[in-house]
């Protein structure tokens, strides 16, 4: 009995560590680097016939080459909906289009562009963090009562609190090489 419900505490706090991950990653690739990303537009809804739209549902995203993202509307009415809602995003992208693509110039970041979004990243990072750290106390909060109900020995519980610390301390290097390699790519000139 015992060893199940330490195994259910170990998978949720992995579950909820995992989840950050998932979504510092998700974050990481909407920050622009030096280089054309379609996913730059990811989560960009588009006022498509008076209903928000993912942008990726309306239209094909490319990024022919290192400086130019083009966007391939399936619906050539919906060019200029598209077009407004770049702008409104505030990506600091100016779209131009031709009546059948939108064209999206990304010009190279300034230095001080660049410090700026290492800033944002690092504050990012410690967000996720503190989601892993939050993951954490749950689970100590958990193996705690369980020792509490007399499910679970000390000696049990102090196991599964390295266990559950082991785990909290891989999380967290792993959000900071996420961290380090994304601040590479941003600082590459």
């Amino acid at each position: 009995m015992a060893d199940e419900d330490l195994q259910i505490v170990l998978d949720e706090a992995k579950e909820a560590m995992d989840k950050a991950l998932r979504s510092l990653k998700a974050e990481y690739q909407k920050v622009r680097t030096g280089r054309a990303n379609p996913q730059l537009l990811d989560g960009l809804q588009v006022d498509y016939y008076g209903a928000p739209t993912p942008i990726n549902q309306l239209a094909n995203l490319t990024a022919p080459d290192a400086r130019l993202i083009v966007v391939s509307p399936f619906d050539q009415t919906a060019i200029g909906d598209i077009e407004k809602a770049i702008l409104a995003a505030d990506l600091g992208l100016t779209p131009s289009n031709d009546g059948k693509v939108v064209r999206i110039p990304v010009p190279p970041l300034t230095e001080e562009r660049r410090k700026d979004l290492v800033k944002q990243l690092k504050k990012t990072a410690e967000e996720h963090k503190i989601g892993v750290r939050e993951a954490r106390r749950d689970a100590l909060a958990m193996l705690k009562e369980l020792e509490n109900d007399g499910a679970l020995g000390a000696d049990d519980r102090r196991r599964a609190e390295k266990s559950v610390q082991d785990l909290t301390d891989a999380h967290t290097k792993t959000i900071d090489e996420m961290t380090s390699t994304k601040e590479e790519e941003i600082l590459q000139v």
